[in-house]
């Protein structure tokens, strides 16, 4: 899918298990709630056990901020998706279609003057055998070190 609207900024990740992926986007949202950024999950599956388990061991000052993004299953993407403010993150977890189906619906809701960023967080086991088409739908990468570019992330996985 081609990103037709241009105040969407894409980004994906990938992720090897459900405690892959908390604690890789932990820090990266412990970082974006320092800078007042709004996030919000569109999720296929709940993560809130694992990121209650994981923020319960760890000591952060925005335990309760990071606690109170919604990381239950996302029950109607669309109703969520009108509810996107300007500068907010959007993080999008699931299967293939899942996150086609998210992004589409983005496309279509985000109007003209709003300006999101969208992580789309893919299974590597799964989608190992598409990762540089995965690549060319978006503009970063997001991984444990931080956000980084696709050509950065292509020399690393090359090595």
């Amino acid at each position: 899918m081609v990103n037709i609207n241009k105040n969407i900024k894409k980004v994906c990740s990938f992720y090897v298990s459900d405690w892959h992926l908390t604690t890789m986007l932990l820090p990266h949202i412990n970082e974006k709630i320092n800078e007042g950024v709004k996030i919000t999950t569109i999720l296929e599956n709940d993560l809130r056990e694992n990121m209650e388990t994981l923020l319960g061991k760890l000591k952060l000052k925005n335990t309760e901020k990071i606690l109170n993004i919604d990381w239950h299953k996302t029950k109607d993407i669309e109703k969520k998706i009108k509810e996107i403010t300007n500068e907010e993150e959007v993080i999008i977890n699931g299967s293939m279609e899942f996150i086609r189906k998210a992004n589409e619906l983005l496309q279509k809701e985000i109007s003209e003057g709003v300006t999101i960023k969208v992580i789309d967080c893919y299974d590597f086991n799964e989608y190992k055998e598409i990762i540089k088409d995965i690549l060319d739908e978006h503009e970063t990468v997001l991984n444990t070190s931080g956000e980084k570019s696709k050509e950065e992330y292509i020399i690393k996985i090359a090595n």
